[in-house]
């Protein structure tokens, strides 16, 4: 035993889960900084914060492959990203048009068009995609390959993508009409609230990462992330003004 932790790869195996570790520990303040801390401009903790993290990773020898950046790479991986979106919008097109389930889109914060148009070009890709994609695709999709190889990376990686949305998932059947008459808006409703969506955010964070290692491109997740929230804002926002009309 000895022998084996003094050995070469018995030091690189451990420098890797400390990698790792190290990782999700990174990634747990910033989260905990970004949502629950009463800082100025704390908007910007989360882009700053990944941006910092993948000049460290870098650094220390993660290469841009494993980033999902490498450009050889690139038009597979836009290729995979703009048929995600198509995909995603053709789906969430029709789940606005289903009376049963087009109370779900009724997210309050999007009930300005302009606001949603807004956030989904410029707050949705600056704040939310690009960020999460270059922290949980980038940076920890290329730790947990390099420790874990694939098991890894579904199991550990989409639970962390889950994870991460507690924080922002407080309150959320009190903004979401459809959610509140299923769920309620009493603490239960909120428990179960956040359950839900961690239970989607990490089977989403799977989609994710099975795009990113079918493509070998940080582009394809990007890309069905966006369509995600981005097309679910508009969506929203529309679905609002059908019922205004």
């Amino acid at each position: 035993m000895t022998a084996q932790l003094t050995s070469p790869n018995g030091r690189s195996r451990v420098r890797s889960v400390a990698g790792v570790a190290g990782v999700l520990a990174s990634l747990m303040a910033i989260n905990l900084t970004a949502n629950l801390a009463a800082l100025p401009f704390r908007e910007w903790i989360v882009p700053l914060a990944v941006l910092t993290l993948v000049v460290v990773v870098k650094a220390w020898g993660m290469r841009w492959a494993e980033l999902g950046l490498s450009v050889q790479h690139m038009p597979r991986g836009l290729a995979y990203g703009l048929a995600a979106t198509v995909v995603v919008a053709a789906v969430v097109t029709a789940g606005c048009l289903i009376p049963a389930t087009s109370p779900f889109f009724l997210s309050e914060r999007y009930s300005d068009l302009r606001m949603a148009v807004f956030s989904a070009l410029v707050l949705i890709p600056l704040m939310t995609v690009l960020p999460e994609e270059f922290a949980f695709r980038g940076v920890l999709q290329g730790a947990l390959e390099r420790t874990f190889g694939t098991t890894g990376v579904f199991v550990i990686g989409s639970l962390a993508f889950g994870l991460w949305h507690v924080t922002s998932s407080l309150g959320l059947t009190a903004g979401n009409a459809g959610l509140a008459d299923v769920l309620g808006t009493g603490l239960g409703g909120q428990i179960a609230g956040i359950g839900l969506a961690v239970a989607a955010t990490s089977v989403a964070g799977a989609g994710f990462i099975w795009i990113r290692r079918r493509s070998s491109s940080l582009l394809a997740p990007i890309g069905l992330h966006w369509a995600f929230n981005a097309v679910g804002a508009l969506a929203a926002a529309v679905t609002w003004r059908a019922l205004a009309g």
